[in-house]
């Protein structure tokens, strides 16, 4: 770990620091925020007119799994023949266009297409779709957007979900297979249009302020809240993005192997659009970060070598062991990578170090890990690691443009983090309820989150993620556990036996998990490669049970109380639940819904008996 980073010119950390007489800190960048784009469709019109070769998307159709590919040009032609399809049909700003897919090129260039028409895009999660049994919330989304088109990738999978809407007087566009007894119009139909003049004035039409996008999140009652994203909110954040590592003009253009979901704003803003404003060739992979799913990512690996690459830790854990493995795909990962990065939750330290010894093998240097933080309402990332740093956890400055305001909080060093952005949302579709309750009064967002300095005599080090501060609750002893901090350590702790938990114990005088187990690490752990023992066997099996044990023994002797220390475990059979509201649509374990479906295991945790995991 003595190997020099890989040399990447990064935006300074130069930050300004206001203390106010009540403890109250603002903390914002130095550097102004250069001038953006007006909107989204014009980082495509610039990239087909000065690049219009260059590949933009690519993904693997058909039988044979090939490649087809995009060109900028191309997919201008495309965009705009979708818009004037729209236009033809009376799409604008009061009719939506929601989006039930996975991500694809049509998924791509339909949501340029209703940009251009002014049409807000909504894309909504496919769990709502596919894996909810009542279809509640996406009949939830429906109706609160009341959208003009619905678009599936392909309406056999999408058929159970459609029909549970209605679909009176709204236009159903498909791509593979038409639904059954439905009425739906070839994709080949909208791209097959003549565009006309008309195109050219609805993009000039586009202001700042025109809505671009609903995204969707869920509260805490787990139904979604449609979050306005502005054309101005999202070209300002990829500006701030591109600001934070410098990319000299003679460089390659970015390429990227992109699997997060394009109805979470990490993936559809601040991955595909962001690599769009750079001029960057997306390839989509259909992988994903879970057992059975993560071979077609490394078969795109073998083939795609990424400037840049992203994931969850869960991601990174089955890349280092993959790549440990096999020097040809470690050599051809490795080849062009700049920077690293990853969310969702903290990166283990012994992860972080494998992936480093690996870079450094393959290339003589470390590659820098980056993250940021930030939120659906932020478009989504406010503050950033723009830096080469060996420490994770971090969530790093506040962009350019961006002023973050830290309220003290009852324990000493941590802040309730707010922000005032022109990326912070105008506020939720058709709730002025909620949107009033967004806001202090200085205008500052209320995220909900809170941080500390790494080095409180020197901010310019950065902020530490310290939980979610509508989270934390207080033990018998009155000692308030930070449940987010805790979640986090105690699932790296934990690997790879929990891959979610939800924090317990308000009011009782220790700290419990209830745990989702990694089924298939288990299954490893206790040498089940054939799947003979049932679940309830498994969780119980002495190798899985030990190995949580241990992991979360080491945790609790590091702690630094008894508020940061899980004396009990109780792990569950049963997955999250869509329809209970468990899962959030960005694929994150909701915990009060959580705890409120599940009071009966609560007080099983508590009260002890068959299954209950005792921790030293």
């Amino acid at each position: 770990m003595q190997a020099p980073f890989k040399p990447i010119e990064f935006l300074s950390r130069d930050v300004k620091v206001e203390r106010r007489d009540d403890g109250t800190i603002v903390l914002q960048s130095n550097h102004r925020l250069k001038p953006y784009e007006k909107h989204v469709p014009a980082l495509l019109a610039k990239w087909a007119a000065e690049a219009p070769d260059r590949l933009w998307l690519a993904q693997r159709r058909g039988p044979d799994r090939e490649w087809l590919k995009l060109t900028y040009a191309e997919a201008k032609r495309q965009v705009d023949a979708a818009t004037q399809a729209l236009l033809d049909r009376g799409f604008g700003p009061d009719r939506p266009v929601m989006i039930l897919s996975s991500n694809s090129i049509e998924f791509a260039l339909l949501s340029m297409a209703a940009m251009q028409a002014r049409a807000p895009v909504a894309p909504v999660s496919p769990a709502y779709s596919v894996m909810s049994q009542d279809h509640a919330k996406l009949r939830y989304v429906f109706d609160l957007i009341k959208p003009g088109l619905v678009f599936v990738q392909n309406g056999e999978i999408y058929a159970r979900a459609l029909a549970a809407l209605d679909l009176e007087g709204v236009l159903l566009v498909h791509v593979d297979k038409p639904p059954s007894r439905m009425q739906s119009l070839p994709w080949t139909e909208l791209v097959a249009t003549q565009p006309t003049e008309a195109v050219a004035k609805s993009v000039a039409a586009i202001e700042p302020k025109t809505v671009g996008k609903f995204l969707f999140t869920s509260g805490s009652t787990g139904m979604p809240k449609a979050v306005i994203n502005t054309q101005e909110m999202m070209c300002a954040n990829v500006a701030m993005m591109s600001m934070a590592r410098v990319r000299k003009a003679d460089a390659a253009a970015p390429v990227m192997l992109d699997w997060l979901p394009w109805n979470h704003t990490m993936g559809g803003n601040a991955t595909l659009q962001g690599n769009l404003a750079e001029g960057g060739t997306t390839w989509i992979d259909d992988g994903k970060p879970l057992p059975g799913l993560f071979e077609e990512t490394l078969r795109n690996l073998r083939e795609v070598s990424p400037t840049s690459f992203s994931n969850v830790p869960a991601g990174y854990a089955m890349l280092a062991t993959a790549l440990e493995k096999d020097e040809s795909l470690a050599r051809r990962f490795f080849a062009n990578i700049n920077v690293l990065s990853y969310g969702g939750a903290t990166l283990p330290g012994d992860l972080y170090e494998r992936m480093e010894a690996l870079a450094v093998k393959h290339t003589g240097y470390r590659i820098p890990f980056v993250t940021g933080w930030g939120s659906t309402e932020t478009a989504p990332t406010a503050t950033s690691v723009h830096w080469a740093s060996d420490r994770v956890g971090l969530v790093g400055l506040p962009y350019p443009g961006v002023q973050l305001k830290m309220v003290p909080t009852a324990e000493e060093g941590r802040y309730e983090l707010r922000l005032k952005s022109v990326i912070v949302t105008p506020g939720y579709h058709k709730q002025p309820d909620l949107t009033a309750k967004m806001f202090d009064e200085e205008g500052f967002y209320k995220i909900g989150d809170a941080g500390r300095f790494v080095d409180p005599a020197d901010p310019s080090w950065g902020l530490i993620f310290d939980g979610r501060v509508v989270e934390d609750f207080k033990l018998m002893s009155g000692t308030f556990v930070l449940v987010g901090t805790l979640r986090t350590t105690a699932i790296a702790a934990a690997t790879p036996v929990l891959q979610d938990a939800v924090v317990c114990g308000e009011g009782r005088d220790q700290v419990g998990l209830l745990g989702f187990p990694n089924i298939a690490a288990c299954r490893q752990l206790a040498g089940d490669a054939e799947a003979r023992l049932t679940t309830a066997e498994l969780l119980a099996h002495p190798a899985v049970v030990g190995a949580l044990k241990s992991g979360l023994a080491r945790m609790n002797a590091e702690a630094r109380g008894s508020s940061m220390q899980v004396r009990r475990v109780l792990l569950m059979a049963e997955p999250p639940s869509v329809d209970g509201h468990e899962m959030t649509d960005k694929g994150y374990i909701n915990q009060r819904a959580t705890l409120e479906r599940r009071r009966a295991l609560v007080e099983k945790l508590y009260n002890g008996g068959e299954g209950v995991i005792e921790i030293a």
